[in-house]
């Protein structure tokens, strides 16, 4: 195996198992919506930093970093939802 195929086997793994510890937290999320335990602030500057992040790998050949972005992309756009529609409900008064 050369060592252009062992990083692209090095990096799917990896970005496999990034994405599988980022999985739980969604689905509790999703069920529990329940959110107070995240900060705004933090949410918010990760998908500020996803945007530009695809600006540096924009000019990287397709691989497993892209389909590892595009999971924290799409994962921290929906968290960035879900915050801003739970967090808004629970603080209503009633």
């Amino acid at each position: 195996m050369d060592i252009q195929t062992l990083q692209v086997v090095a990096g799917s793994i990896s970005s496999l198992l990034f994405i599988s510890a980022n999985i739980p937290m969604l689905v509790k999320a999703y069920k529990t919506k329940n959110l107070r335990s995240y900060s705004l602030g933090n949410i918010a500057l990760i998908n500020v930093g996803n945007v530009l992040y695809w600006l540096y790998i924009s000019n990287f050949p397709p691989g497993p970093i892209w389909l590892l972005h595009s999971f924290y992309t799409l994962s921290s756009a929906v968290m960035l939802v879900w915050y801003l529609r739970y967090e808004r409900s629970w603080r209503r008064p009633l």
